[in-house]
């Protein structure tokens, strides 16, 4: 196996121009089988040129590894255009991924700058927009086998003497649609993290989850919000609970909040993050969280 990465926009997904769709911006929908196939390259008539052999060029360009057959592959397109600061202050970040590459980088980066006295882990599992069923994803046997692994026969102990958090990003009130948020409970950008409270289990916080997470955060000095969906509205969900549910482990779900999530472009307040940071650096090395 080997990662291939052209490091340049090698693909363009273009939509139908409005002179052509004058219901563009009325009633349009999005046909994933024939409106999302992506423009890699310009073939002309007799040109014998296939994708494996692309594909070769670019390993051997890479690693200088000469490839003798392409058995399979599979292919992930992300949009090339780097972050960028947006706001007449630089209050924002807009970039592709925020949810939830940041929550990776963020606790990926606490955990290395704890002291390492205390035993941590990081899990950062794959397929979470699909649905977590995969050998990789939260469903999967992937941290019950670590876990195993690491612990042994005390793993139950080890369980019920940890806490985790599960950090993923939180829909911040847009200021276009205000009426989408509990008016009590609607997280604004740069004003800190958000705890995430579902009573149907949709988040897998509970008050002693967040008790700890306040703490720490007051002593601090850093701000912290409240997210609860609306009662009459359904709301997405986390590993959080499905993590929490296979090992019996006590949860907070928090994330940084944003806007336009599952968007090309997503936006998040440039503090949030790095508040985020903070707290889970402490968090990581306290010995003991309740």
């Amino acid at each position: 196996d080997t990662l291939v990465d052209f490091r340049k926009p090698v693909a363009f997904i273009p939509s139908l121009a409005i002179h052509l769709d004058r219901e563009a911006n009325t009633g349009r929908t999005v046909n994933p089988q024939t409106d999302l196939p992506p423009v890699l390259m310009q073939v002309s008539e007799g040109d014998a040129t296939s994708f494996n052999d692309l594909l070769s060029q670019q390993i051997a360009t890479e690693s200088g590894a000469k490839v003798r057959k392409i058995l399979g592959y599979e292919l992930g397109f992300y949009d090339a255009q780097e972050a960028g600061f947006v706001g007449l202050r630089d209050e924002f970040i807009a970039s592709a991924r925020l949810d939830n590459l940041l929550s990776c980088y963020i606790s990926l980066q606490a955990l290395l700058n704890t002291s390492g006295d205390q035993a941590a882990l990081l899990v950062c599992n794959d397929h979470e927009e699909v649905g977590s069923v995969s050998s990789e994803g939260a469903q999967g046997p992937f941290l019950t086998a670590v876990l195993d692994r690491w612990c042994g026969a005390s793993k139950a102990r080890a369980v019920a003497h940890s806490m985790m958090i599960s950090a993923d990003n939180a829909h911040g009130v847009h200021p276009n649609y205000m009426d989408k948020h509990d008016e009590n409970h609607g997280p604004i950008l740069n004003q800190g993290p958000v705890i995430k409270v579902n009573h149907n289990q949709r988040y897998a916080t509970n008050s002693r989850s967040a008790a700890v997470y306040r703490h720490i955060s007051d002593e601090l000095g850093l701000p912290h919000q409240t997210f609860v969906v609306r009662s009459d509205m359904g709301c997405g969900s986390t590993i959080g609970p499905l993590t929490a549910a296979n090992l019996g482990v006590t949860t907070l779900d928090i994330g940084v909040p944003q806007f336009g999530m599952h968007s090309i472009r997503e936006l998040i307040g440039t503090e949030d993050g790095y508040t985020l940071f903070r707290v889970l650096t402490e968090f990581m090395q306290r010995e003991q969280v309740f």
